[in-house]
C-alpha cells in the first residue's frame, strides 16, 4: 500500500517523539521521578475523593437531563431563539446552586448543549457552574477578603455572559443551522418521547442537586457560622434525606419498578452501616445500583443509563489523561512536578501584563477540585503573588483545566474550545490587571 501521509505520516511521527522521549528523558533524575509520582498521586487523588462524590453523580444528573427535561423546554428557555435576557440570566447564575469543578461541570454541559441549548446561554453555564458556586464566593471573601471574593462573584458572573454573547456572535450562522432555525429564524420545536410531571421533574432535579452540594460541602473552619457547623455535621444526613426523596420521586411520581429502587436504597445502606467512615462506598453503591435500576425499566430508565453510560466513556478516559499530565507538569498543591513552584510564586508577583496573564494561563491548564483553588492563591498571596494575578487566577483556574479543554473539544470541536479558552485568559488577564491597579 502507498505511503499516506495524513494517517501513516501521523504514526511516524508518533513513532519518532516516543523514541526521542525514550532517549532523552531522563527517568532517574529525582525531578522526573517526584513529579511522575506526584501524576499518579493526583490521579489517585482525585479517584478516591473526586470522581465518585462529584463526577458519578453529575453524570447521573447529565443523563437525567437529556431523557426528563423536556428538549422543547430547554430551547425554548435556552436556545438561540429564546429570550436573552431569560436564557443568560439562567445560564449565569446557575453555578451559585452547584458545588462542581471545571471537570463535574462538564456532563451537564454536554446534556444541555445536546438538548437544544444555545451555543451562548451552554457556555455561560459551562463557565459559571463553576466559577460562582456560592460556597466558593463565600469562602473566597472569608479567606481572601471581602473585596476579592466580591470582585470574583461579580467577575464570575460577567464573564460568562459576556464570553456566551460572543461565542453566539461569533458563530451564529452555525448555530442557527445547528437549531434548524435558518429558514426566516424559525424554530420547529422537536416532539418529546416522554411526558412527565413538570413537578416530579422538578423535584427530582432539586433533590439530586441536593445530594450533589451536600456531599461535597467543604469542611467547616472555627471561624465559620453555626450554619455552616450544623450542615458540615449533618452533610451526610442531609445527603441521604435527598438520596431518599428522588428514590421516593421515581417510585410514586415517574413510574420506576419499586422493588428495584428499594434493593438500591438497601444496598446503599448497607455500605453505610458497615463503612460509616467512608462514605463513598456508599455513593459508588448507589449509582451502580441506580444504573443496574435504570438499565432494567424500559423506556425512559433505560435511556437514562445509555444517556450516563455514553457520558461517562466520552468524558472519564480524557478527564483521567488531563489530571495526569496536569500532575506531571505541575503536581498537587504544596509538592513540585516538572515545573517547579518557585518560577511559578516568581512569574506572577506585581501587576504587570506579564504576571497577569502567567497567572491566567498557569490557572487555565491547572485542575482545581471545588473551593481547593482558595487555599493555593492564598499560599501564593502569601508567598508574594499581586492581588491582580490572584484575580485573574480565580478567575481562569475554577472554570478551566487541562481535562476539561479536552472534552469541551468534543462537544464544542477545535475551533471553538480555542475561541473559548483565549477569552477566559485574555479578560481574566485584563480584569486582574483593572482590579490590581485600583484595588491592589
Amino acid at each position: 500500500m502507498p505511503f499516506d501521509w495524513r494517517t501513516d505520516g501521523r504514526t511516524l511521527l508518533l513513532l519518532t517523539a516516543a523514541f526521542i522521549a525514550a532517549l532523552a528523558i531522563p527517568f532517574d533524575a529525582p525531578r522526573f521521578e517526584g513529579a511522575l509520582n506526584e501524576a499518579f498521586a493526583l490521579l489517585q487523588w482525585y479517584a478516591r475523593e473526586h470522581v465518585v462524590l462529584c463526577l458519578l453523580p453529575a453524570l447521573l444528573i447529565a443523563g437525567a437531563i437529556a431523557v426528563f427535561i423536556s428538549q422543547g423546554a430547554v430551547i425554548r428557555l435556552l436556545g438561540a431563539g429564546a429570550n436573552k435576557g431569560v436564557a443568560y440570566g439562567i445560564a449565569s447564575v446557575s453555578g451559585t446552586i452547584l458545588a462542581v469543578c471545571s471537570c463535574t461541570v462538564l456532563p451537564l454541559f454536554g446534556g444541555l448543549y445536546k438538548r437544544g441549548a444555545g451555543l451562548g446561554p451552554a457556555i455561560a453555564f459551562l463557565y459559571s457552574g463553576p466559577a460562582i458556586n456560592i460556597l466558593a464566593i463565600v469562602l473566597t471573601a472569608k479567606v481572601l477578603g471581602f473585596e476579592l471574593g466580591a470582585a470574583r462573584a461579580i467577575g464570575a458572573v460577567a464573564f460568562s455572559v459576556i464570553i456566551g454573547l460572543i461565542m453566539a456572535f461569533l458563530y451564529c450562522r452555525e448555530e442557527r443551522e445547528r437549531n434548524g432555525a435558518a429558514n426566516g429564524g424559525q424554530m420547529v420545536l422537536p416532539e418529546d418521547g416522554y411526558a412527565f410531571p413538570t413537578g416530579a421533574v422538578v423535584a427530582l432535579f432539586a433533590l439530586m442537586i441536593a445530594f450533589l452540594v451536600f456531599a461535597n460541602w467543604a469542611p467547616a473552619d472555627p471561624q465559620d457560622s453555626a450554619v455552616w457547623h450544623a450542615v458540615f455535621a449533618w452533610k451526610w444526613i442531609l445527603a441521604g434525606l435527598s438520596a431518599a426523596g428522588a428514590a421516593l420521586v421515581l417510585i410514586f411520581a415517574l413510574g420506576f419498578i419499586w422493588w428495584r429502587i428499594t434493593l438500591v436504597a438497601a444496598f446503599a445502606a448497607g455500605f453505610t452501616i458497615v463503612l460509616p467512615d467512608q462514605p463513598q462506598f456508599a455513593v459508588a453503591a448507589g449509582v451502580l445500583g441506580l444504573c443496574v435500576a435504570a438499565a432494567t425499566q424500559p423506556g425512559a430508565g433505560q435511556d437514562w443509563f445509555e444517556q450516563t453510560w455514553g457520558f461517562a466513556k466520552l468524558i472519564l478516559p480524557l478527564l483521567l489523561v488531563g489530571v495526569l499530565v496536569a500532575g506531571l507538569l505541575l503536581g498537587r498543591p504544596g509538592q513540585e512536578g516538572l515545573i517547579p513552584s518557585a518560577w511559578v510564586a516568581a512569574a506572577v508577583g506585581g501587576n504587570s501584563l506579564a504576571s497577569n496573564a502567567f497567572a491566567a494561563i498557569a490557572g487555565a491548564f491547572m485542575y482545581f477540585a471545588t473551593l481547593t483553588e482558595i487555599p493555593i492563591t492564598q499560599a501564593l498571596l502569601g508567598a508574594g503573588m499581586g492581588k491582580g494575578p490572584a484575580l485573574a487566577l480565580l478567575l481562569a483556574g475554577p472554570a478551566l483545566s487541562l481535562p476539561n479543554m479536552l472534552v469541551i473539544r468534543i462537544f464544542l470541536g477545535t475551533p471553538k474550545t480555542i475561541v473559548y479558552v483565549s477569552l477566559v485568559v485574555i479578560m481574566a488577564t485584563v480584569t486582574g490587571m483593572v482590579y490590581g491597579t485600583y484595588w491592589g
